[in-house]
């Protein structure tokens, strides 16, 4: 019993002074999201993460079986839902990604790709608080499916081809702008149009576009 009340005690004084040193970084460091997070912030939000990941989850291996099906299923859905954030091969060098905070991390780098199948299924599904990263989970069979199929995915960033992200960009959202101007291009290279208006403008201002 004293083990136990010693062992609380402990962990009350870490808790403490953890708590203690966020708050300290966010007074000195404010709330902008431009800031880097502390040490202390990543050390207790990768902990968090862990202990709130089930084990049984944690080490759950991926049910679904690897393929070259899967894995374009897997692309299209990555391109279509996540590249707005990660990029398309997964560097996370986004407008938005390079903006909220955490910073959307390099999920080729070790950090990411030590996480077990189970966990980065359960960051899929349930996303993560207190950060950008959303809860993809439908509470399907179908959906549940697709995570692990993304979870296959995600070993494959660092190994991504120029054609893979090629046929990415093609699926990624497009805004009305980017529709406008790729209608363009299309009626122009058939002959039914003028050139696009992009042409005519600087190459800083078309970046903009």
């Amino acid at each position: 019993m004293k083990a136990v009340l010693r062992a609380l005690a402990v962990l009350i004084v870490i808790a403490g002074v953890s708590g203690a040193g966020v708050a300290y970084s966010i007074a000195r460091r404010g709330l902008s999201t431009r800031t880097e997070p502390s040490r202390v912030e990543e050390l207790i939000a990768r902990s968090m993460r862990r202990l709130a990941t089930p084990g049984a989850v944690r080490s759950q291996p991926n049910p679904v079986e690897v393929s070259g099906v899967i894995l374009d299923e897997a692309l299209g859905h990555f391109a279509d839902h996540c590249a707005v954030c990660h990029a398309n091969n997964g560097g996370g060098e986004t407008d938005i990604g390079r903006s909220v905070y955490p910073k959307s991390p390099d999920m080729r780098a070790a950090a990411t790709q030590a996480l077990s199948d189970g966990e980065l299924f359960s960051i899929i599904e349930n996303g993560i608080r207190l950060t950008a990263m959303p809860a993809w989970g439908t509470g399907t069979p179908d959906g549940e499916r697709a995570s692990w199929a993304l979870v296959h995915f995600i070993r494959r960033l660092p190994a991504l081809t120029t054609e893979e992200i090629s046929r990415m960009e093609e699926l990624n959202p497009k805004t009305a702008d980017q529709f406008r101007e790729d209608e363009e291009i299309r009626r122009f290279l058939a002959g039914t149009g003028a050139p696009p208006a992009t042409q005519a403008l600087p190459a800083h201002e078309r970046s903009h576009k």
